[in-house]
């Protein structure tokens, strides 16, 4: 049973969240606080839901200190939150998220969205269990690790697979809206602008290869 952790500093919503996540065939966990949440071993978890705005830390801090963590850098996070400007999108997304749903929200679209996320995840852990390399870079599937120069690249998921697509298709073009269909899984709604944060971000993380990895003008992205 795939076990997901709920931070949220509001009681009824965790508590609804909780029962239709029970329901739905998984284990719920329940926390008021990222203090709380880095009090328990965050490692068993499948995947976090995660509110912004909490008294202390805040969620954008914890999904930090999650993704610098080699225990829970692979931990799918899903932020719930008010805060649903571009702005606060992008910069939930820049924190490492996997998905992000505004308050107030539907319960079934988020019991959906957990669904479609870790389907993602379990498709990923199933079938790609290869490595690919590239001038030392080095994308490991099966570890689910990145590489540059023997040196450990934290990334997120998305990251890593996003990754790992450019380097077995190098050479080729694609456009925004194919690597969303290669990427993101169907149900899930993705911009446009989410494929250029998750490029920015990338280009950011291989350092000295940044420049391989490069746009199209009216096409789209390549790793040359």
């Amino acid at each position: 049973m795939k076990k997901i952790l709920i931070v949220d500093d509001e009681p009824d919503i965790c508590e609804i969240l909780r029962f239709n996540l029970s329901a739905a065939g998984f284990e719920a966990v329940t926390v008021h606080s990222s203090e709380e949440a880095l009090s328990i071993p965050l490692k068993d978890f499948n995947l976090v839901l995660l509110d912004v705005m909490m008294p202390g830390m805040s969620g954008f801090e914890m999904a930090r200190l999650l993704r610098a963590d080699a225990l829970t850098r692979d931990i799918p996070i899903i932020f719930l939150t008010a805060r649903d400007s571009e702005d606060d999108v992008l910069q939930g997304f820049h924190a490492g998220a996997d998905d992000y749903v505004s308050k107030p929200f539907s319960v079934r679209e988020v019991v959906a969205r957990v669904k479609a996320v870790l389907g993602r995840t379990s498709s990923s852990d199933a079938v790609d269990e290869s490595a690919i390399s590239c001038d030392g870079l080095v994308v490991d599937m099966k570890d689910k690790t990145v590489m540059l120069d023997g040196m450990l690249l934290q990334t997120t998921r998305t990251e890593l697979e996003m990754l790992y697509f450019f380097l077995t298709n190098r050479g080729q073009v694609f456009s925004r809206r194919q690597l969303i269909e290669h990427i993101w899984p169907n149900d899930v709604v993705v911009t446009e602008r989410t494929v250029d944060v998750n490029v920015a971000r990338l280009r950011k993380k291989i350092g000295r290869l940044a420049s391989r990895l490069t746009s199209r003008h009216g096409y789209g992205y390549i790793f040359s």
